[in-house]
């Protein structure tokens, strides 16, 4: 428990001292209710268990399913929204904000939930979906939509989630920095290829004019048009 509230003043400036985290934070009476659960869990008591966590949603606004492993000094920040499945494995030194989701995209009964590595940080709104590993050190931006697994130092963001980044060193400063204006936006870059390709193909079509074929129409309707030995469906 000691360790839990340090670690929420190393990483929260807004923590004032230990006893405001102690009594004031709903990220750590969620972690501190989960230990009881999950050993409840592991013992075979799975109604108590349930019941256990589903009360300490209704308090923290936090839902951890009491199957889940959750490593030593977990910092869940705000808290609100924020889903663990029951076969997610958290490591150690992970920073969790508020609607982040670990959750499945399957019905199986097996693994089918995140493994997540050391000292990750998961932005706000954050999804992580289906039996995957993120690798330590990572970083995952907000609103992204994870359904991959991603190496150790690696920086996601977008939807899907795309690294834009990765091989930073354990010393480096791990602090979500997604509003940056230098971090790319993958869903723009993917949409300026686009275009760059449609204006490219536009010119090849209106700047060849002695080796095409006028214009044909299909018996289903679609227009055909044949440049150098290419043809093109309308």
């Amino acid at each position: 428990m000691r360790n839990d509230i340090d670690s929420v003043v190393e990483r929260d400036p807004a923590a004032r001292n230990s006893v405001e985290v102690a009594l004031t934070y709903p990220g750590v009476h969620a972690v501190w209710a989960h230990r009881v659960s999950h050993a409840m869990w592991q013992r075979g008591a799975y109604l108590p268990a349930r019941a256990l966590s589903q009360v300490t949603r209704f308090w923290t606004n936090i839902e951890i399913h009491p199957g889940a492993t959750l490593g030593p000094r977990l910092f869940i920040d705000h808290g609100a929204g924020v889903v663990i499945g029951e076969t997610a494995e958290v490591g150690a030194d992970v920073t969790i904000y508020h609607g982040v989701t670990l959750g499945g995209t399957s019905l199986d009964r097996g693994k089918r939930h995140p493994t997540v590595g050391d000292r990750v940080t998961i932005g706000a709104g954050a999804k992580v979906l289906g039996n995957l590993v993120v690798g330590a050190d990572s970083r995952i931006g907000a609103n992204s939509v994870l359904v991959r697994s991603v190496e150790d130092h690696s920086v996601v963001v977008g939807v899907p989630g795309q690294v834009i980044a990765h091989g930073m060193s354990p010393e480096a400063d791990t602090r979500p920095k997604y509003d940056s204006p230098s971090t790319p936006d993958p869903m723009g870059l993917a949409v300026s290829t686009l275009m760059t390709r449609v204006q490219q193909l536009e010119a090849h079509v209106l700047g060849v004019n002695h080796h095409h074929h006028g214009p044909r129409r299909r018996p289903s309707g679609e227009w055909e048009l044949e440049v150098d030995d290419v043809d093109f469906v309308i």
